[in-house]
């Protein structure tokens, strides 16, 4: 009879839910719903009281409204990034993000509670997971799901991830690089890695402090990366003038950088996500290289987007690389496939469903 009526609740909260996937990244939180698509993608940004987890302006200072704050704010006002390289760095500050995002997307549905599925990195333990769910849920999910970052991924953009075939999945996000071989809803072989988009931006700013001792922002460095960033040398090169602090004299001051020098200061995190796509490579099954042959690689996340990485891979692996469409989304994407699949793939989430 228990039983019973639990369903009764559960498909009644489903009829007048908002169930939503979320792509909780260190950079950028994307929320995806079921018949509108990506309908928020906003910097992974809170503003709050200094010393406290109280979001300012009503608790409506999250995300876009946060990340303009950076580097502008005064002594009474921190501005934070919960999550640090993919995993929740302040249990508080990230429940009251969630809590932004939720309310939202179903604020008018206040009565009834969503399911939220939530995409993580590759490799993540249990207390980590734990504190996933356990911020959804106080944030206001009825039920949470974890889908490993590489299956979302590799859903979103289009592979045939639940198939006994190879597919390969690089994930160049804001603080981890998921690199995963799939197959039958698993990860076969895969690293996560510590080195993805905001490595870039502080590759940049460390070339710009040391070369023209000059102090510039992420937003500045971000700024650089879009502009003239690449991996491989361009047909024109590209100037750019940047604006920061003397790092000497503390004074204002502006400089002209130039592409060339960008991508040389890209080198090091580009050679270390090269290494790991080697090391998984090194380490997949011979059935599955042979796979792999023929469907290649896809990239994902926004570090996928610099300047010539697709054919910088193509050359070093000789293997067909392909970015996905809408590459920034392509997580998101794949949390909303898994909602639609949620009793297929149940057994290959975490979440307080198996509590």
């Amino acid at each position: 009879m228990r039983g019973a009526i639990l369903k009764l609740f559960e498909w009644l909260a489903g009829r007048f839910s908002i169930d939503m996937g979320l792509d909780l990244g260190t950079a950028n939180t994307l929320v995806y719903v079921e018949d509108g698509g990506v309908v928020m993608n906003e910097p992974s940004v809170v503003a709050v009281k200094a010393g406290t987890s109280e979001v300012i302006l009503g608790g409506r200072a999250v995300g876009k409204e946060a990340y303009r704050m950076q580097g502008r704010a005064p002594q009474n006002i921190e501005v934070i990034r919960p999550l640090r390289e993919g995993v929740i760095a302040d249990f508080e500050i990230t429940e009251a993000m969630l809590r932004y995002f939720i309310n939202a997307v179903h604020g008018r549905h206040r009565f009834v509670k969503p399911r939220v599925v939530i995409a993580i990195p590759y490799g993540t333990n249990e207390v980590q997971r734990r504190a996933f769910i356990d911020s959804a849920e106080r944030a206001g999910a009825r039920t949470v799901f974890l889908v490993e970052e590489p299956i979302a991924a590799g859903l979103g953009a289009g592979l045939n991830v639940t198939e006994p075939e190879g597919s390969m999945i690089v994930d160049i996000g804001g603080g981890t690089t998921d690199i995963a071989v799939l197959s039958l809803a698993g990860v076969v072989r895969a690293v996560s890695l510590r080195v993805a988009g905001d490595n870039f931006d502080e590759s940049i700013q460390k070339h710009i402090r040391e070369k023209y001792n000059l102090l510039i922002g992420p937003l500045m460095a971000e700024d650089i990366k879009q502009t003239i960033g690449s991996v491989r040398e361009l047909e024109t090169e590209f100037t750019l003038e940047v604006s920061g602090r003397d790092f000497l004299t503390g004074r204002p001051r502006r400089a002209i950088i130039s592409s060339d020098e960008i991508r040389q200061a890209l080198q090091d995190p580009v050679r270390a996500i090269v290494r790991g796509i080697q090391e998984v490579l090194e380490d997949t099954p011979p059935e599955l290289s042979a796979d792999l042959t023929k469907s290649g690689i896809v990239l994902a996340g926004g570090g996928s987007l610099v300047r010539g990485l697709g054919d910088m891979l193509r050359e070093e692996l000789d293997l067909e690389i392909r970015i996905a469409d809408d590459p920034l989304t392509c997580v998101a994407r794949g949390t909303g496939k898994v909602l639609q699949r949620i009793d297929d793939l149940k057994d290959f989430l975490h979440g307080s469903h198996q509590d």
